[in-house]
């Protein structure tokens, strides 16, 4: 079942935890410095915080979160068949993730679309992995999940 991902900015990490715990019935899936991300089954969605990563209440990024990497194959395949700007990045470091993922640029947002492979102990690495120059690859990913 593929999930779709909303990631914000948030003023107080716990304080977000807490509404969001409550208001979905579920505690998060993981939680770390400044991060945390719930695994929601119903409504199908994989909710990413981000404490200090921007102006608080906004959107952080959009994402669709798939079981596979032929899923995430098949998405850029897609996309590219459609003629839309794409960066797959395979196996790299994201958001507290090992993931395959592509980004899709979109006129306004850059959406993710990934498969996560294993849990990483960092946020994002020093290569950028989730901060993509779009002058480089075509899409303006500025974000990651996980």
């Amino acid at each position: 079942m593929a999930r779709l991902q909303l990631a914000l900015n948030v003023a107080d990490l716990d304080a977000s935890i807490d509404f969001y715990t409550k208001l979905f019935q579920v505690p998060p899936a993981k939680v770390r410095d400044g991060y945390a991300n719930f695994a929601i089954t119903d409504p199908p969605l994989k909710l990413v915080l981000f404490a200090g990563a921007g102006e608080p209440g906004s959107l952080n990024h959009l994402g669709v979160e798939v079981e596979s990497t032929d899923e995430v194959m098949a998405a850029t395949a897609r996309a590219r068949g459609e003629d839309l700007a794409t960066d797959l990045q395979e196996s790299t470091t994201c958001c507290y993730a090992v993931q395959d993922k592509v980004w899709v640029q979109g006129p306004d947002n850059a959406w993710e679309i990934y498969k996560v492979l294993a849990d990483a102990p960092v946020l994002t690495p020093t290569d950028g992995c989730c901060a993509t120059d779009p002058a480089e690859s075509g899409a303006a990913a500025t974000a990651c999940c996980g």
